[in-house]
């Protein structure tokens, strides 16, 4: 699933290809992509007609596009979704799910998402935060989030380490790669008890994050798959620099030790045994 740094590459390009435009046109053309607009197809094309795009934000691994109205269109590419600006000459494509055409008749935007997990919607009133998105915490990049109140919290979780990385209540836009990456680049284990962890811990293992995440977010992110790509289309390459997800049995970047992997609440962690040794009393 994409995460903070492909959803990031995503709303940029999107921040420079519609801000300012007015819709003209919508087409839904699978009732799934929009399963989370309650009121159904007709109030989600009614809601975006003749509305100007006045943004492109987003928390985490969500996205919106602030309207002229005060709502928003929300959405959220799941695994497989790809917003795309295409000219409306270009061929549909087998997993075209939604098509917003702009009233001058320049690039569209379209919704296109193989395996339709992903969706949009209208949030009513929603162009500053859509409410339905709220409860999701800040991100590393956010200029409000608070280290010493996300310190404090860590350590009331008392979980496992990367649990509370993937816990997108506490800090948003870290996935499954980037903690891993995050937490190798901290020099600390993913089953490291959050309750033992100090002051020190948490600023290196958010150093960790934010380091990683910029360096995706400079190289378009990681693209494993075609269906990782930005509004253009193109794929990130951060998958050439990861120091440990993906390579279980070659050596550490740092010190030359075989990576581990080892099973994750149904996925995978990878990491070092010799830079993250495993700590005395583990929770995982």
């Amino acid at each position: 699933m994409p995460e903070l740094p492909e959803v990031e590459t995503v709303r940029r390009g999107l921040e420079s290809w519609v801000v300012g435009r007015q819709i003209s046109a919508v087409e839904v053309l699978h009732p799934r992509a929009i399963r989370r607009h309650v009121p159904g197809v007709s109030d989600f094309r009614n809601a975006l007609i003749g509305r100007r795009v006045v943004g492109a934000c987003r928390r985490g691994k969500y996205l919106w596009l602030p309207l002229d109205s005060g709502d928003a269109v929300l959405a959220h590419l799941g695994m497989s979704g790809q917003l795309l600006m295409l000219e409306p000459s270009a061929p549909a494509g087998p997993h075209l799910r939604v098509r917003i055409a702009f009233d001058d008749d320049g690039p569209e935007l379209r919704f296109v998402d193989q395996r339709t997990f992903g969706g949009l919607s209208v949030s009513i009133g929603g162009a500053d935060l859509p409410p339905e998105i709220a409860h999701i915490a800040r991100d590393i990049f956010d200029d409000r989030f608070d280290e010493a109140a996300f310190h404090t919290a860590l350590r009331r979780r008392r979980t496992g380490l990367k649990r509370a990385l993937l816990d997108q209540s506490l800090i948003s836009g870290v996935g499954n790669i980037y903690a891993d990456e995050a937490l190798w680049r901290a020099k600390l284990h993913y089953a490291r008890a959050t309750e033992t962890m100090r002051r020190p811990d948490t600023t290196r293992l958010l150093d960790g994050v934010r380091s990683v995440m910029a360096s995706a977010l400079e190289q378009g992110g990681t693209s494993f798959d075609s269906l990782y790509v930005n509004v253009n289309g193109e794929s990130g390459y951060f998958d050439r620099s990861l120091a440990v997800y993906g390579r279980r049995g070659e050596p550490c970047p740092r010190c030359g030790t075989p990576i581990r992997r080892e099973s994750f609440m149904n996925r995978s962690s990878y990491f070092c045994p010799h830079c993250q040794p495993r700590p005395r009393h583990p929770h995982w």
